[in-house]
C-alpha cells in the first residue's frame, strides 16, 4: 500500500505497474487548479486526445462492420465523464490527488468531473513519459470490461435515426412530423406529435415534454409498425 511520501512515484509503480521517469509529469497530474503549484490542465487536454485515439483504435478493430457514427456514438459511451471518473475511482486517484483546501472540505475528491479530469492528465503524463505502446498497454485494458458491454452500435442511433434509415434504404421519401396539440401549463407543456411517412399507410403518435422526445416517440412507434408489417402501402 502506498503512503504519502510514496507520492507520486509510488503509486504510480502499485497503481499502472509503471516507473516513472519524470516524476514531476505525475506530479502535474495529479495536482488540480484549485491546489498550489502547477496543475493538471495542459495534461488533461493532451490526455483528452490521447484517450481518444487509444479507445478509437479499441473500437475500431472491436467493431469491424460499425460505420463512422456507429464508432462514435460507441467511444462517447466510453471516453466520457461517468465511465472516466468510475475508472479513476478504481484506481483511488482520489486518495492521492492535491486539491485545494476548499475542495478538500467540499469533497472534491469524490466529484466525478475531478476524477474525470485527473484521469485525463495521468493520461497525459503517460504518454509523455512512456510513449505510444506502454500507455495503450496500462490505460485500455482499464476499460476491457465497458468495451465488452456496450451494446449493437444499431441500438445507440435515436428513434429519428433509425426511422429515416429504414425508408431511405428502401427508396422512401423521408417522414413528416406534424405537432398536433401542446396541453398544460407553460412550465409543465405535454407535446403531441405525429409522424407520417409518405406512401405508407401507418402513423406513429408520440408525446412528451418537449416536442424532440415527442418526435422520438412517435418515429419510434412508426417503425416498430413498419418493421411489423403494418404500414404498406394503402
Amino acid at each position: 500500500m502506498t503512503t504519502q511520501s510514496d507520492w507520486p512515484v509510488g503509486w504510480v509503480r502499485e497503481r499502472l505497474a509503471y516507473a516513472p521517469r519524470e516524476p514531476g509529469l505525475f506530479a502535474t497530474a495529479l495536482t488540480h487548479r484549485s491546489a498550489a503549484g502547477e496543475n493538471n490542465e495542459r495534461l488533461e487536454f493532451l490526455g483528452d486526445a490521447v484517450l481518444n485515439l487509444l479507445i478509437a483504435d479499441r473500437l475500431y478493430a472491436e467493431f469491424p462492420a460499425a460505420a463512422e457514427g456507429d464508432l462514435s456514438r460507441l467511444r462517447a459511451r466510453i471516453v466520457s465523464q461517468e465511465p472516466l471518473a468510475a475508472v479513476a475511482a478504481q484506481l483511488g486517484i482520489g486518495d492521492v490527488l492535491r486539491l485545494g483546501p476548499g475542495e478538500l472540505k467540499s469533497g472534491g475528491f469524490r466529484r466525478e468531473s475531478i476524477l474525470a479530469d485527473a484521469f485525463e492528465a495521468l493520461t497525459g503524463a503517460l504518454w509523455l513519459d512512456a510513449g505510444l505502446e506502454p500507455t495503450r498497454a496500462r490505460i485500455v485494458p482499464l476499460f476491457d470490461a465497458r468495451i465488452r458491454e456496450l451494446p449493437h452500435p444499431e441500438a445507440l442511433k435515436d428513434a429519428k435515426t433509425r426511422l429515416q434509415e429504414h425508408l431511405q434504404g428502401r427508396g422512401l421519401p423521408l417522414p413528416r412530423y406534424t405537432l398536433d396539440s401542446v396541453a398544460g401549463e407553460p412550465h409543465e407543456q405535454v407535446f403531441h406529435v405525429r409522424c407520417e411517412a409518405p406512401g405508407q399507410r401507418a402513423t406513429g403518435e408520440g408525446s412528451g415534454s418537449s416536442r424532440r422526445r415527442a418526435e422520438q416517440q412517435a418515429a419510434e412507434r412508426l417503425l416498430e409498425r413498419l418493421l411489423a408489417g403494418d404500414g404498406g402501402l394503402p
